[in-house]
């Protein structure tokens, strides 16, 4: 007799989970599991839009509906909080990003005799997925796919790889070809006519010595908060519209009528612009690019505003530079920012912080350094923008006990 258990959860990497903790890779919650590992579909387990899945490494989770995608983004920062002894005071539900709405990716080619691969890796493989569908990717991204494949084949040697980043930028499409040399009158001709044919904002090379613009008519720039800021080739965008408006809302709200904001690892300013319109920011930035547009727009723009070339793991604010501040906004890298919780956790005047996190497990880290110092984190938003991904991102709110 083949006895079933029902799968009760979706493991942090996307593995369903039983209660006795078998797990099952593509399964849903509801799924029933038989000891001899066969699977039979529950109502939570739907076919997968794309046609790669589950081979590509874009995407872990197309085979669950929007209700467990969403229980799974929740589950996994509630999970990470409860390993480290933090009780949020609330978490929001899940805000989920469409398809097809993904407006930056980072892709490898690699040239194989007459063949030229272009797509995502393969689940914890070099090996690439040669893209023929996405059903993340902004169909204005996609479309360069096919003939990204052919610029690329003669500009590559045989069993050579190269990376190709593509953002959409107010101009249209960014294009940021790496460890590819375009040497010879031909290819540059090549290159230019393609970046003219498809109408690309920009198209840059990087050829090992940084990058450098082959093709831009007019300068790239993103709009943040109102504002047109300068974007480097290969810089950080939020990776849907929607993600980043929900990420600034909650942002916002936290703030709130607080005077006097500091956003620290500030980018090009997600968050410093839009809270400039009626407070004063200070933005400090470790990236010399990123700070270089966002003072420039800032400058333009005539906000309040005051732009800091710093290294915040290096050097983090102090507790007497922290309490000039009503609230403080936190938007690190994965890496998290332990370097700054130690100041954060003294500062006596400080009383809100709304802290922007894409590490479940490094923001419970920060978290509890923070609640030890006399804080509590009062809610947590979570927003899944990485859709079908196991990514997940949230804002937590902070205030003092």
């Amino acid at each position: 007799m083949n006895e079933q258990v029902p799968i009760v959860r979706i493991a942090a990497r996307g593995d369903g989970i039983t209660e006795d903790g078998r797990h099952s890779p593509q399964s849903a919650p509801g799924d029933l599991l038989g000891l001899d590992g066969t699977l039979v579909w529950g109502p939570h387990h739907v076919a997968p839009p794309c046609r790669h899945f589950p081979k590509c490494g874009g995407c872990q989770l197309q085979h669950v509906d929007d209700e467990s995608y969403a229980d799974y983004i929740i589950q996994r920062i509630s999970g990470a909080l409860a390993q480290q002894k933090v009780e949020p005071g609330s978490i929001a539900p899940a805000m989920l990003s469409a398809p097809e709405t993904r407006r930056r990716v980072s892709l490898r080619a690699e040239r194989q005799g007459k063949r030229m691969l272009l797509g995502f890796n393969e689940e914890a493989s070099h090996h690439i997925v040669d893209l023929k569908m996405c059903a993340v990717m902004h169909p204005a991204l996609f479309a360069l796919v096919g003939p990204l494949r052919r610029l690329l084949h003669p500009l590559l040697r045989d069993r050579r790889a190269a990376g190709v980043q593509m953002t959409l930028v107010d101009q249209g499409v960014d294009v940021l070809l790496e460890k590819v040399e375009v040497e010879g009158l031909a290819a540059i001709e090549a290159v230019n006519d393609f970046a003219r044919t498809h109408k690309l904002a920009r198209l840059a090379i990087d050829d090992g010595y940084g990058a450098r613009a082959q093709w831009e008519p007019d300068a790239a720039t993103v709009t943040l908060g109102g504002i047109a800021v300068p974007f480097p080739s290969g810089g950080f965008l939020q990776a849907t519209p929607d993600g980043e408006a929900a990420l600034v809302e909650a942002v916002e709200e936290i703030v709130g009528d607080a005077a006097i904001v500091a956003d620290l690892f500030a980018g090009l300013g997600t968050f410093s612009l839009p809270l400039s319109r009626n407070r004063r920011v200070y933005a400090a930035e470790g990236a010399r690019d990123a700070v270089l547009g966002l003072k420039a727009a800032s400058d333009r723009a005539q906000r309040k505003m005051a732009v800091d070339h710093r290294d915040l793991f290096r050097r983090p604010l102090d507790v007497g530079e922290l309490d000039r501040f009503d609230a403080v906004v936190l938007d690190p890298p994965r890496a998290g920012a332990k370097e700054m919780m130690p100041a954060l956790a003294r500062t006596s005047r400080l009383r809100r912080i709304a802290y922007v996190s894409c590490n479940p497990s490094t923001f419970a880290r920060d978290a509890r350094m923070l609640v030890d110092g006399g804080w509590r984190l009062e809610r947590v938003v979570p927003v899944g923008q990485f859709r079908w991904s196991t990514h997940v991102e949230l804002v937590g709110e902070f205030g003092r006990q």
